[in-house]
């Protein structure tokens, strides 16, 4: 039976823009690694493209509206992750979904797990300069958020590609944290940006957005 197609159904009901499927054997992480032995061997992972009209309205720091819509995505794809896990279990078999934005070490910007890494096994993207798993189609716009199972799927390739000549979001970042190479994206920088919007009320979360508004894909087409 071919449950990609089915699973596909529902989150084209639900308003879902992205969906791709990882093998995790070979993601290294210590949680998937004990839900492996487990026989959840599959990841998947689902994007909701953000609002450009919002992301437009930003300039030098977060918006109010940007902060609202952030946090409702996210709610979005929690509830839709749910559905997800009633289908699967409903089929006899086991999902465990992890939670948009949840966040274990905000210096590091980290969770229990990488859902921009589970991206690109999932062949979403990949990597960008900006931290973020940019789309060929969407860019950086969008956030995702996983779903481990053991229903039997069709998986997903990495895709082979990265940034390329774009600089965008070099030259947009207040906190001068992206660099032309990947590995050199500097997390303490970002974080204290990210404090300052805070302690200025912009926001009520650790988010910017403006990294995100240049980054549309437009550079791919």
């Amino acid at each position: 039976m071919n449950y990609n197609d089915e699973l596909k159904k529902i989150l084209l009901d639900n308003g879902i823009d992205l969906f791709g499927v990882a093998d995790l054997s070979s993601f290294k992480n210590d949680f998937v690694q004990n839900l492996l032995k487990k026989g959840l061997n599959r990841g998947i992972v689902i994007g909701y493209r953000l609002s450009k009209a919002i992301l437009d309205e930003i300039e030098d720091h977060p918006t109010p509206e940007y902060y609202h819509h952030y946090r409702q995505v996210n709610m979005l794809l929690d509830q839709v992750g749910l559905k997800l896990t009633s289908f699967i279990q409903r089929k006899g078999f086991q999902s465990f979904p992890i939670p948009a934005s949840q966040i274990v070490d905000w210096e590091k910007q980290k969770g229990i797990l990488s859902h921009k890494h589970l991206g690109v096994l999932a062949g979403l993207g990949f990597i960008g300069r900006n931290n973020l798993l940019v789309n060929l189609d969407y860019g950086a716009q969008f956030r995702i958020t996983s779903i481990l199972t053991d229903i039997p799927l069709e998986t997903n390739k990495p895709i082979s590609l990265d940034c390329g000549e774009c600089t965008r979001c070099i030259n947009v970042c207040p906190a001068n944290a992206i660099s032309l190479k990947r590995e050199e994206f500097n997390h303490i920088a970002c974080f204290e940006k990210l404090k300052e919007f805070v302690k200025k009320k912009y926001t009520g979360q650790y988010i910017c957005g403006i990294c995100v508004k240049v980054c549309d894909g437009s550079n791919f087409r």
